[in-house]
């Protein structure tokens, strides 16, 4: 067996406490004995939540001797309360105990640096692998089948049932649900997010016609009982009747028959995309990632990717797919489709020429014109946002999953973690509040010059009339409470630590199997290094007179099963983008290393 790394694991420490124990409080101490995996997560962070879904089938499969314990680590000011902490693990069906660190205690003390990232700990307490981003879970199979085998013979192993204590279920109508739509005779159709199924409103918001799917997690076609979805959310009518979801967790798109009550698949094949998967082709052939809403604009379908930071298109008449705007890096960038940046847009609606995003992770407010090109109307980066009313550039949002077009040609946003509806009005540039002490709205149909909103996280619709004239409220401006890396000015030594899970290679069968895409906010923070190349180290030059700004480092490894014999080896992409606010001063640091899968021997 290979020898490995170990570094004693620090203590776990959250201020929020423990949620799924049942309220008992645990150290590492507590655990001994156990393969403990520690996931660094934050709830708004889709890729978190795709390894959330990677990590079910091992906690399953290896419940007698793995514990799996996520450590809520926020990025924006919402994530640190700790009700929201408790939603999130009701809403994602955490399954394993959660150490809610609003002050990311814990996550300094593992010295991490990206959402999500994936700690192994050994039975006797010692650090044994790290791994950033996604795609990692066969690669911690393979480690917690050797760690099992390694610390059975040991006799330092102990089986048993682990910490886990569900919650009591709470009945209500409905259960953060996600997106909804007006139907022609005045009710409403809605995501029913956390039970996989569409639930069918009469026109009072509350009464319940019907629903549409089994209530279980799945991917199945037919009626109203036969059919499966998995955290489904937008919705929008098709030009035949039907309408589209967006079926998130099954990275689809589906269609439901209101008259039939029959639901299709139009797009997608259950799995995940990743990178070097198709972009374009069939629709029902080409994987998609975690799509989150859609509108109908310009004669096509549009998918808000939240899953790769992308904007889709679907062609009905073609029955095809293909990527419209985004790179797959995620930031804020404006230009020509195809150079675009965007970070989860998760909020779709169409008016006239415009094709409204909410960019949830950039906190922005972003528009697509008929040419494709993307343009920002509110936002500024991935690391500012609060709640600040006035002139567009100035103002800010906190992490919007919704937008509604309104009949006077302004917009009113769905300002999810600000607890609160705003207005942007683009002939004057201005963002007002129209409402606030909502509770995560998450999206908004017009109704008879109403705005009907999801409150996700009171399980419900609410009414509101449209003010003549906007809420006021405090300005607030927040940055996110990860520290800015201090690093030294001049040459800045930047190593993507990646060490092939036991078993694997590199795969160089087609060329070089790894890739580096280095940039800067703001450009000019980077006087070289920026750009693509192959090689995970480089030498980065910080500019003079630039005293901070975040780096943009997006890094992915190929790996493939080392055995000769094997003509078709299982081969396996990780990847994952980080975003490391940096602050130069003078005793700050000259190598910045980024772990993507392993240990940093030289930490």
């Amino acid at each position: 067996m290979t020898a490995r790394a170990r570094v004693r694991a620090p203590e776990l420490i959250g201020k929020g406490g423990w949620l799924n124990t049942g309220d008992r409080q645990y150290t590492l101490a507590d655990l001994r004995g156990r393969i403990v995996i520690l996931d660094f997560w934050t709830f708004c962070c889709v890729n978190c939540l795709h390894v959330l879904d990677e990590l079910r089938e091992l906690e399953e499969k290896h419940r007698d001797t793995v514990v799996i314990i996520g450590v809520h680590s926020p990025k924006f000011v919402h994530e640190a309360e700790h009700q929201a902490v408790v939603d999130a693990v009701e809403r994602y069906e955490v399954h394993h105990p959660v150490l809610d660190d609003p002050e990311l205690a814990t996550w300094k003390q593992y010295a991490v640096r990206a959402w999500p990232t994936l700690v192994v700990v050994d039975p006797e307490g010692y650090v044994v692998a790290q791994h950033a981003g996604e795609g990692h879970a066969h690669a911690i199979e393979k480690l917690v089948e050797e760690l099992e085998s390694e610390h059975a013979a040991k006799g330092t192993l102990r089986r048993g049932d682990g910490p886990y204590v569900a919650p009591e279920p709470v009945a209500t109508h409905l259960r953060f649900p996600g997106k909804a739509l007006a139907l022609p005779d005045g009710g409403f159709l809605v995501s029913d997010t956390t039970r996989h199924r569409l639930v069918e409103l009469d026109a009072d918001g509350e009464t319940v016609r019907g629903h549409f799917g089994a209530g279980e997690r799945g991917f199945a076609d037919g009626g109203r009982e036969e059919a499966r979805f998995s955290e489904p959310q937008g919705l929008a009518v098709l030009p035949d009747g039907r309408i589209a979801v967006a079926d998130t967790v099954n990275h689809a798109i589906r269609a439901l028959d209101l008259a039939t009550g029959v639901t299709t698949t139009l797009a997608g094949t259950g799995r995940q995309w990743w990178q070097g998967s198709a972009t374009s082709g069939p629709a029902e052939e080409v994987d998609l990632s975690s799509p989150w809403d859609i509108a109908w604009f310009g004669d096509r379908l549009w998918i808000a990717m939240a899953g790769v930071h992308q904007l889709w298109t679907y062609d009905p008449g073609q029955g095809t797919v293909r990527v419209a705007a985004g790179t797959t890096n995620e930031g804020l960038v404006d230009g020509p489709g195809d150079q675009a940046w965007f970070a989860q847009p998760s909020g779709l609606a169409a008016a006239g020429d415009r094709l409204w995003v909410a960019d949830s992770e950039t906190s922005s407010l972003r528009w697509v014109d008929l040419e494709g090109a993307v343009h920002t109307a509110v936002g500024t980066g991935l690391f500012d946002f609060g709640h600040r009313d006035g002139p567009a550039e100035q103002a800010l949002l906190q992490h919007p999953l919704g937008v509604t077009a309104l009949p006077d040609g302004s917009v009113a946003v769905s300002d999810t973690y600000n607890h609160a509806l705003r207005r942007y009005e683009p002939e004057s540039g201005e963002v007002t509040t129209l409402a606030t002490d909502l509770r995560e709205p998450s999206d908004a149909v017009l109704v008879d010059g109403d705005l009907v909103v999801v409150e996700s996280a009171r399980h419900r619709l609410t009414r509101l009339r449209l003010p003549e004239e906007a809420v006021r409220v405090a300005d607030q401006a927040h940055r996110t409470q990860r520290a800015a890396t201090e690093v030294a000015a001049g040459t800045l030594r930047l190593d993507v630590v990646f060490q092939a899970p036991a078993g694997q290679k590199l795969d160089t069968r087609y060329g070089p199997s790894t890739r580096l895409l280095v940039s800067s906010t703001p450009p000019e923070l980077l006087a070289e290094g920026s750009g693509p190349g192959t090689d995970l180290s480089r030498d980065l030059v910080l500019a003079e007179g630039v005293t901070e700004g975040v780096l943009h480092v997006s890094a992915m490894a190929a790996s493939c099963d080392d055995d000769p014999a094997n003509e078709y080896p299982a081969c396996h992409v990780h990847q994952q983008d980080w975003g490391v606010p940096v602050s130069v001063t003078a005793g700050g640091v000259s190598r910045l290393p980024l772990v993507l899968a392993g240990m940093d021997e030289q930490g």
